[in-house]
């Protein structure tokens, strides 16, 4: 006896709707992406901009208690070289000021900053620290002689 099917009206018009409105749903999400793709980039490169703004103003008041007093208040050299200069900011990556902060010079005064080596920062300070020298890159002076250390 072959099997026979009642339709259960109510059932297949609100079957019906849920599809209906999955669809919809399924275009709008269809058409709504490619505007996402569009205003993604622009909303990225605009937080990475803010984040980096507040690691160099982080930076400045490490700079401050930190390094001014060697490097001067404005990187401009001192008891220790001159790092707001084009040639220490072109030659160096932040890998390498990174390292030089955390670890120091050994036979200078430049001594570790890194908690893991004995000094008083943290690797997201000497991060900061590194972005803030990098803020001066645009505006940097022109000094060959950067290495060169101011007495007194």
């Amino acid at each position: 006896m072959p099997l026979q099917y009642r339709s259960d009206e109510g059932l297949e018009e609100s079957t019906n709707k849920v599809m209906t409105i999955g669809a919809v749903l399924l275009v709008a999400m269809a058409l709504v992406f490619p505007l996402y793709r569009w205003v993604e980039p622009t909303t990225r490169e605009e937080a990475r901009e803010e984040q980096l703004a507040d690691l160099a103003a982080e930076g400045s008041t490490v700079w401050q208690f930190n390094c001014s007093s060697c490097h001067g208040l404005n990187g401009e050299g001192g008891v220790g070289p001159a790092l707001n200069s084009k040639q220490f900011l072109q030659s160096a990556t932040d890998e390498q000021a990174r390292t030089l902060i955390s670890v120091g010079i050994p036979g200078s005064q430049m001594s570790a900053f890194s908690l893991d080596h004995g000094g008083p920062l943290t690797s997201e300070q000497i991060k900061a620290v590194v972005t803030f020298i990098r803020s001066w890159e645009p505006d940097a002076p022109d000094n060959p002689d950067w290495r060169s250390m101011i007495d007194g």
